[in-house]
This record gives structure tokens, C-alpha cells and sequence, in this order.
């Protein structure tokens, strides 16, 4: 079974974190010293209390989604989804194989043109 990405990877999120409110993340990477550097991925609400240096603010689908108003995702016939925006200037994200990286490359998009 295919396993379906819910929250940014840690590249996303270290771009997000440049040019997103930190608050309007949900989740957050933890790296965990004393296991080999792994991340933990916790809840906003655990990562409050944790060191701000060994964290990393990460996004979930619904914390993207929240911060697109009026966009919707679409999907392709092959099952690649989109994002758009009918209701300003037609803007589209590019095709990818599940929404995060899609609602992550409209959020990359509207900070360029300095639309968010």
C-alpha cells in the first residue's frame, strides 16, 4: 500500500519557516540528539515546551490548506493533484502525486509575486 504524505518533509519545512508565521504550523520536527540525530515529528502542542534549537516547524495538509483561501485542490485523471485558484488572477500549481507538495509549491508561488 502506498503511503500518502500528510506534513511537509524537512526541506518544505525549513523553506516554509523563512516565510510562514511560525504559529500557523501545526506540527514539528524534533531531532532527537541522543538517538542519532532522528526527528520525531509532534504535535504543535507538544513542541511548545521543547527547546526552539532542536526543533523545526512543520506543516500539516490542513495547516496548508487553511492558509490558501480560496484555492481548491483538483485531481488529475491519473490521480496527481493540483491547486488553483478561480476566484483571482487563474494561477495553478504544478501536478504531484499527493497535495502537500502541491499546496507547498502554491505557497512558494504566491510569496514570490508577493501575493501571501
Amino acid at each position: 500500500m502506498a503511503t500518502i504524505k500528510a506534513y511537509t518533509d524537512i526541506p518544505q519545512s525549513e523553506k516554509l519557516a523563512e516565510i510562514l508565521p511560525l504559529d500557523s504550523a501545526d506540527m514539528c520536527y524534533l531531532t532527537d540528539i541522543t538517538f542519532s540525530g532522528k526527528c520525531r515529528l509532534l504535535p504543535k502542542d507538544d513542541f511548545a515546551c521543547v527547546d526552539s534549537l532542536s526543533n523545526l516547524p512543520c506543516w500539516s495538509l490542513a495547516a496548508l490548506l487553511n492558509l490558501l483561501k480560496g484555492y481548491t485542490l483538483q485531481t488529475n485523471t491519473d490521480g496527481t493533484v493540483f491547486v488553483v485558484c478561480e476566484s483571482k488572477k487563474p494561477m495553478i500549481s504544478n501536478a504531484y502525486g499527493n497535495p502537500v507538495d502541491a499546496c507547498y509549491e502554491m505557497i512558494i508561488k504566491l510569496k514570490e509575486r508577493n501575493l501571501i
